[in-house]
């Protein structure tokens, strides 16, 4: 199982921009990068660089995702009909973590991880303990009862940070929700501008 190692705020800062939309993050208030040179004037980027940034930052908002992992999900991206950069963004989106986060039965996308982990999650009926398990459009995902009473998701369904997308259907009552259909790039609503097209570019090389 993969660690985020990094603190989650230099992580932000590193990549200057607040990619969860945080109200807590440091980005909001230091728009440069972490260390003693993190506000030295920087040179302008070279392609690569921006390329890595779009990566290092879609890849990023997804938590605990490792290089291997990604480098994966892009592979069958590129193997499939279509614009590999939708494809890549459709295929993060229907990993049970992010499924779950969009849900907002969890606060954030490391707490997803570690809520399947900790065995509080059914697809379709069954425990699902892998975060990275693949939705299908139809599936059922269902708080167990005895989890539904936490505080971390009571918090989380109430929070006004984030508002649930329209390719998910929630029944907070139940405590359960379906994956309509797997989105687009323009329905995902990302607190902050990603560039798939540059992270095509990237492993295009």
């Amino acid at each position: 199982m993969s660690k985020r190692i990094q603190s989650k705020h230099k992580i932000d800062r590193r990549l200057r921009a607040n990619l969860w939309g945080r109200p807590k993050s440091p980005a909001n208030r230091r728009d440069y990068g972490p260390g003693q040179h993190g506000n030295a004037r920087k040179r302008k980027p070279s392609d690569f660089g921006i390329q890595l940034m779009a990566k290092q930052k879609l890849k990023g908002y997804y938590g605990n995702i490792t290089e291997r992992q990604f480098r994966r999900l892009y592979g069958e991206a590129a193997q499939r009909k279509g614009d590999t950069g939708e494809n890549l963004v459709e295929l993060l989106e229907r990993r049970l973590d992010a499924v779950i986060y969009r849900m907002k039965f969890v606060p954030t996308v490391f707490a997803a991880r570690q809520f399947i982990n900790h065995g509080h999650i059914q697809v379709n009926g069954k425990r699902v303990n892998i975060a990275s398990f693949r939705v299908k459009d139809g599936d059922v995902i269902t708080v167990k009862e005895k989890s539904r009473e936490l505080p971390m998701v009571l918090d989380a369904i109430v929070s006004p940070e984030r508002e649930t997308p329209d390719y998910v259907d929630i029944d907070f009552q139940k405590m359960q929700g379906t994956l309509l259909r797997g989105p687009h790039l323009a329905d995902i609503p990302y607190p902050v501008q990603m560039e798939p097209n540059l992270v095509v570019e990237f492993y295009s090389r």
